[in-house]
């Protein structure tokens, strides 16, 4: 065996334990959260459609467990690698300055960035609310919950005001996570320039409030009796 093969796995834990490495881990899990969060909107905004149409597209998915319980672990391999590195840096930025500034200066940071740390919990504790409420029905208000009625169980749930509320929330979060995530992911993976890096942050601020004006129109329209139950 060569030296080369030998000292490969040694060479790959030392990057994985650099600041870049740790930054690279978070870009590639948070892009690949990225990806469900679009792709869950696009199966949500279904919502508008005739009921059938996201109650039979529930169904189809149920019908796949592979791809179902496959894409379930990806996704929590994702989110526990993205919570480890995010924890990770705070740690090695806490240690770098560990007296804080009597008066921080934040003229070179936004808000976004700035509540990175705390709206990640936030969303967190909210995925975790919306899956004990959607998934598993174990919190759902009201009306009875219907594993095959996807339709009648998110108008019901929404019309509970508090949940559509803590909903509103917490896409408000999610927009400001993605905002700063989405181009500080190229800079993490080194696509910084000048000229471009301005785009990027215009181009993720559109997007970032694009995807949760997408996921809020949902409770707003229950709420104002745009989505009635079936």
């Amino acid at each position: 065996m060569s030296a080369t093969a030998v000292n490969l796995p040694a060479g790959s834990l030392r990057f994985w334990q650099t600041t870049i490495g740790k930054k690279v881990i978070m870009a590639v899990s948070g892009f690949i959260l990225f990806g469900f969060v679009v792709g869950h909107l696009l199966g949500n905004l279904q919502m508008f459609l005739p009921p059938e149409k996201i109650n039979h597209y529930s169904a189809a998915l149920k019908s796949l467990p592979v791809l179902l319980w496959g894409t379930r672990i990806t996704l929590l391999v994702a989110v526990g690698l993205h919570i480890w590195s995010s924890f990770q840096l705070w740690l090695l930025q806490r240690e770098a300055r560990p007296i804080q500034y009597v008066k921080k200066a934040n003229s070179h940071s936004t808000y976004a960035s700035r509540t990175m740390y705390w709206s990640g919990p936030i969303i967190a504790a909210f995925v975790i609310f919306h899956l004990l409420q959607f998934t598993f029905g174990v919190v759902h208000p009201r009306a009875p919950f219907d594993e095959h009625n996807v339709y009648n169980n998110v108008v019901t749930g929404f019309r509970f005001w508090p949940v559509s509320i803590f909903y509103i929330i917490a896409m408000t979060m999610l927009c400001y996570h993605l905002y700063h995530g989405l181009w500080s992911m190229f800079q993490s993976l080194g696509f910084s320039h000048p000229v471009y890096t301005p785009w990027l942050q215009r181009a993720a601020k559109v997007l970032a409030i694009l995807i949760a004006a997408g996921y809020i129109s949902i409770p707003v329209a229950v709420l104002a009796g745009l989505l009635k139950p079936v």
